[in-house]
């Protein structure tokens, strides 16, 4: 498990630095496997937005963008990303500066055309693995501005491997309560207020198996804008804690479950027929998960239903029939509580690891 120390330390903070809070860690038995020291080293890249995109006159893959800093200066810069738009706002290393790669940025000629920079990636700036090209930040980014003020960066990040038997600490607040038993450090107060409904939709829920399912909690959403964009501070909380930012459903999905250890799952409304009812899946039953895999389901498996069959397998996966899309606008959230026995062993029959 990945935790930043921003995230925890809103929790609990000990006097401690962050060696000192990592050794502290590994003696609580959450031994910490790395550190990964994020943002240092791109305290001189900005905050840039490209005015402009053509294509490079002698180079299929690569464009001449038109770049402001904020300065009254708009720069070319040469891109080769395939998600390069006009009007984007990227972060923008000018020449001169050191990447965390080693590599000294200059201005230079590619292909003809002189480049004054880059747009970057995130692997390029040392912020995480994974890159579809360069890094879009949202409209509120300011122009000009430092990418790690905005972004609250630097940051560390433990690599935590916890074990079996603590899946209480397999969440923020979680490993914040020991934390604050070992160091006496207060810990914040973890209730949440109720949101009032503002609508009186609800979707009809039967708890067919009391034993496997006790208590089964949801809510009717409508109108979700499906252009919306999660907020750079949860992009960035995800990314950090290994998961890739993928719509605000599902964000808000894993955000709640990496904080508060409580899996959610996120059904489009309109695609469920009748009502849910958590049951044991009855013989030669399958169903396809999000992965888009097929599964036969074993009889002993807990599953979610509607009318027409499976629709997730419970505290595992949800189902591919009712998934929530980027045109989904109206969605019936989950949050059921599986008792441990009735889970402990289910997803490695099926030879599954997932973060729920």
């Amino acid at each position: 498990m990945k935790i930043a120390e921003s995230w925890l330390r809103e929790w609990v903070n000990p006097d401690l630095d962050t060696e000192a809070l990592a050794h502290q860690l590994t003696m609580l038995g959450h031994e910490v496997d790395g550190i990964d020291f994020e943002g240092t080293g791109i305290e001189e890249v900005v905050i840039a937005q490209v005015i402009e995109v053509e294509k490079h006159p002698d180079a299929d893959r690569l464009s001449v963008c038109r770049v402001s800093d904020g300065s009254d200066e708009i720069v070319d810069v040469v891109c080769g990303a395939p998600n390069v738009a006009k009007g984007m706002k990227s972060p923008l290393a000018k020449p001169g500066i050191r990447l965390p790669n080693g590599m000294k940025l200059r201005k230079s000629k590619i292909r003809g055309v002189v480049s004054n920079g880059m747009l970057c990636s995130g692997i390029e700036l040392g912020l995480g693995d994974e890159s579809d090209g360069i890094i879009a930040l949202p409209d509120n980014a300011p122009v000009g501005s430092s990418l790690v003020d905005f972004l609250k960066l630097p940051d560390a990040v433990f690599d935590l491997d916890l074990t079996p038997n603590r899946g209480d600490c397999f969440c923020v607040l979680g490993i914040a309560r020991d934390v604050s038993a070992l160091t006496g450090a207060r810990l914040a107060d973890p209730s949440v207020a109720p949101v009032p409904a503002t609508i009186d939709d609800t979707h009809p829920v039967e708890l067919v198996e009391p034993a496997g399912c006790p208590r089964f909690a949801g809510r009717v959403i409508r109108g979700i804008d499906p252009d919306a964009k999660s907020p750079a501070w949860m992009t960035e909380r995800l990314r950090r804690s290994g998961l890739r930012a993928i719509s605000p459903v599902v964000d808000i999905s894993n955000y709640v479950m990496l904080e508060f250890g409580q899996p959610l799952h996120a059904y489009d409304s309109g695609l469920l027929q009748g009502p849910i009812r958590p049951r044991f899946a009855r013989p030669g039953e399958t169903i396809t998960l999000l992965d888009e895999k097929e599964v036969k389901l074993n009889e002993d498996t807990l599953i979610i239903t509607d009318d027409r069959g499976p629709i997730g397998i419970a505290g595992i996966m949800g189902g591919l029939s009712t998934a929530v899309s980027d045109k989904t606008a109206d969605v019936f959230f989950e949050a059921a509580f599986w008792p441990q026995d009735f889970m402990a062993g289910r997803a490695r029959a099926y030879g599954m690891h997932t973060d729920a």
